[in-house]
């Protein structure tokens, strides 16, 4: 009996138990509760010192001297007969407390002045900039100690002070990221909505910053640790007040008589360090990302109280009109068959779903368009197939089938063998869709190596020739160009050859002509066929062009708000639309009273002649 996941089968819960608490999320990570688990484990033990070991730790007792650990002294003793977990637990008040202040000044001025400098700009941004440029040209280990020797060994002065250094490091990372963010249009929409300053940086532009501070501040706390621990170590700081630097001085000068010494301090700074990185990576993951959606397991084959086999569940209507008869309809010979696909995203009530049942299917040497309106599920069904859903989304249910191999379920090594032999896309952007950082025969050699296992020589012979093939004239040139170094066009039919060039059973197509002139359109559509007959591959064409569907598909499928409404042969469908939405588009594409074969290519006389 095979499971799947219901969206349906959500566990009512209140409202603030549906949203995972930002405990939980950091938690749900092995490596995240670890770290939370050491330095929450590490701080207690220094802030309830008193209550976990009943020594002084400057009381010196030289008939102690250098004992080894004990149950009296659980770490033994120092070179004075001091107990060493005491000094640990009592030092760490010093070493943490110290950082914490120093981070804190840090992050309260730096993040301030730079929220202020890059949202203003202009003589504000100047004269920060200036201040800033100013004490990141100090020496701070030299201020730190002139510090020190005007007003004695103060560790609590010394890191405000250390603090303060610190703070243009925080300012020029907010200030870089909120010049950028100040003009964006959200930012706008907040200012024109009438909000206060204070709630738009607060609520609206910090947003977009956390995750850098986030990260900044767990490596700037780092180095706060290691420079107040090395200053104590050099002996500059007060040798009467117990800290992990002090303890480090101490095992130094004892390093052949007691080497254990030296293990203790370097372990709790070791391991604050370590637990303070990976915490603050998992703290801006939490932040970040969205919850995952907990949904219990249903059986896909439900009973009646007879113990038969129930019907299934009548497919919801589209916008309160039921689909056309043969929309869920699926040719027997599909070389790519989608049933039921249901794709969904986490919300605070569940799940979203924004594919809601499809099925559809493509044979050998066909062509497949996939129709509707922005935001109808042409892209998420696409992207479902080739298993490359944005964060958060997924399958919540149906079937994928490539060549008689189920996709879903399959793992990211099975799935990258599947990609390009069996399954290959070509993305509407051409442009973003090439790595600035590589020539353009790196990005096609590489797959050809990966999927069909050729040389280096081999695969740069091929590469060429699929350049020739798509109709650059220069192949050689092209191979050897960066993506900015070519057209729009050019970078269009450089994805096209990367594509087809692995020989896939399915090509998927999203809107490969939207980003392109009108002149260019007709070019990459005549190419298209041309390799889809060379190749018999079977292709989805998503688009919402329904000229692009006349002039080159054999059978088209409507799509509205995630649903196919219609599907049928191109045609059937032009001359005898049934379903309203199929009627609506095709008439917003006419001017009053133009009859329907306007939205046709001339050259496509027999579809001509079936819209009359």
């Amino acid at each position: 009996m095979t499971s799947v996941l219901d969206p349906a089968a959500v566990t009512p819960k209140s409202e603030s138990a549906r949203r995972q608490s930002l405990f939980l999320r950091i938690t749900s990570s092995p490596m995240a509760a670890i770290s939370l688990g050491v330095l929450a484990l590490i701080v207690l033990a220094v802030a309830l010192a008193p209550l976990l070991t009943r020594f002084d730790p400057s009381a010196a007792d030289i008939g102690q001297a250098l004992l080894g650990p004990s149950s009296e002294h659980w770490l033994g003793t120092d070179s004075a007969g001091r107990d060493v977990f005491a000094r640990i637990v009592y030092g760490g008040r010093i070493t943490l407390g110290g950082a914490a202040l120093a981070l804190a000044v840090a992050t309260a001025i730096g993040v301030t002045t730079g929220l202020f400098a890059g949202y203003f700009g202009g003589a504000m941004d100047s004269s920060l900039d200036w201040i800033s440029n100013l004490l990141i040209a100090l020496p701070n280990i030299m201020i730190l100690l002139a510090v020190r020797a005007a007003w004695g060994s103060n560790v609590w002065l010394s890191m405000v002070v250390f603090g303060v250094l610190m703070a243009p490091g925080f300012h020029r990372l907010v200030r870089a990221i909120v010049s950028g963010v100040r003009n964006e249009l959200y930012v706008d929409a907040a200012r024109v909505s009438g909000l206060s300053l204070t709630r738009i940086l607060g609520r609206h532009v910090l947003v977009a910053i956390r995750a850098p501070i986030i990260i900044y501040a767990a490596l700037a706390g780092v180095v706060v640790i290691g420079v107040q621990s090395g200053l104590d170590f050099l002996g500059l700081g007060d040798v009467t007040v117990p800290s992990w630097g002090t303890m480090l001085n101490e095992a130094l000068v004892n390093l052949y008589i007691a080497p254990g010494l030296m293990l203790w301090p370097g372990i709790a700074l070791g391991l604050v360090s370590a637990a303070l990185i990976i915490f603050g990576n998992s703290l801006r993951d939490a932040l970040e990302d969205r919850p995952k959606v907990r949904r219990r397991r249903r059986s896909s084959s439900k009973k009646n109280d007879a113990g038969a086999p129930a019907a299934a569940e009548p497919l919801p209507t589209a916008g309160g009109e039921a689909p056309v008869e043969g929309f869920d309809e699926i040719p027997a010979d599909s070389v790519l068959a989608v049933r039921g696909l249901r794709v969904g995203y986490p919300a605070a009530d569940g799940v979203k779903e924004v594919v809601k049942g499809v099925s559809l299917g493509v044979r050998r040497g066909e062509i497949l368009g996939l129709v509707g309106e922005s935001g109808s599920g042409k892209t998420q069904t696409a992207w479902a197939i080739l298993g490359l859903l944005p964060s958060g989304g997924q399958v919540v249910d149906g079937t994928i089938e490539v060549a008689g191999e189920s996709l879903p379920g399959l793992s990211k090594r099975a799935m990258r063998n599947v990609l390009g032999k069996k399954v290959a896309y070509i993305p509407q952007e051409p442009m973003s869709n090439l790595d600035p950082s590589f020539k353009i025969g790196f990005q096609l050699v590489e797959p050809l190596r990966r999927q069909m296992g050729l040389s280096g020589k081999d695969a740069k012979a091929k590469a060429l020739a699929m350049l020739d093939r798509v109709g650059i004239a220069d192949p050689q040139r092209t191979f050897d160009s960066y993506p900015h170094e070519i057209s729009g066009g050019m970078a269009q039919r450089v994805l096209i050859a990367g594509a087809v060039a692995c020989d896939p059973d399915v090509l998927i197509a999203d809107e490969p002509t939207t980003a392109l002139d009108v002149t260019v359109q007709a070019e990459v559509l005549d190419l298209l066929r041309e390799l889809q007959k060379e190749k018999d591959m079977a292709v989805v064409m998503v688009t919402h062009n329904f000229g692009v569907v006349a002039d080159l598909c054999d059978r088209v499928a409507v799509m509205k708000l995630g649903r196919i409404v219609e599907q049928n042969a191109v045609e059937v469908l032009f001359a005898n639309p049934q379903h309203p939405y199929t009627r609506m588009l095709l008439d917003a594409g006419l001017e009053d009273k133009t009859p329907r074969t306007r939205l046709l290519p001339p050259a496509n006389e027999s579809l001509q002649e079936a819209a009359l």
